[in-house]
C-alpha cells in the first residue's frame, strides 16, 4: 500500500481519497477509522444482508431504533447502522435533528408536517415512509424548519 500526502495552500478543507482495486477488510477498516475522526461525515456505512453500503448523508430520510438496532432509512431501503442513536445525534449536525426518543430525521428531506391533537406526522419527498414527532420536539422542529426556509 502506498501512502501519499499532498499539501496545498489553496485547498479549502481537508479531503482524503482512498483508491483501491477492490474493497478489502483493510480498506474498509481504514475508511471506518477516517469516518470516526471526521466531525461531519459525507457518507455512512449501512449494512443489508451482510453487505456494506456507503450511504450519502443527503439520501438518508431518518434514523430509527428498531429492536435495539439503529436503522438508516432511504426512500426505498432500510440499512443497519453500527452506531447508537445518541452517537449519531452527536455526529450529525445541521440537517439532522432528533424528533423523538427513537428517531433522528433529515430536515432537508421533509415534504410535509401534519399536526393533530395527539401527534405530529412527518412525510418525506419521494417516499411512502413517515415518522411521528414527539410533542416535546415539535416546537423546535418548526423553528428549525422556518430558519432553514428563511436562510435559502
Amino acid at each position: 500500500m502506498k501512502v501519499k500526502l499532498e499539501l496545498d495552500a489553496n485547498q479549502d478543507g481537508t479531503e482524503v481519497t482512498i483508491r483501491a482495486k477492490e474493497l478489502t477488510p483493510e480498506i474498509e477498516h481504514i475508511y471506518h477509522l477516517l469516518q470516526q475522526n471526521s466531525k461531519h461525515p459525507d457518507q455512512l456505512a449501512g449494512y443489508l444482508d451482510d453487505k456494506a453500503y456507503y450511504l450519502n448523508m443527503n439520501d438518508i430520510l431518518f434514523f430509527e431504533t428498531d429492536s435495539k438496532q439503529v436503522m438508516a432509512h432511504t426512500t426505498k431501503q432500510a440499512f443497519l447502522v453500527k452506531y447508537k442513536l445518541y452517537e449519531l445525534e452527536k455526529l450529525l449536525v445541521g440537517q439532522f435533528m432528533r424528533v423523538s426518543k427513537s428517531t433522528i430525521l433529515n430536515l432537508d428531506q421533509i415534504y410535509s408536517l401534519t399536526r393533530s391533537i395527539s401527534n405530529c406526522q412527518v412525510e418525506f419527498y419521494g417516499s411512502y415512509k413517515s415518522v411521528y414527532v414527539s410533542r416535546h420536539y415539535y416546537r423546535e422542529l418548526r423553528q428549525r424548519l422556518e430558519e432553514r426556509r428563511l436562510s435559502k
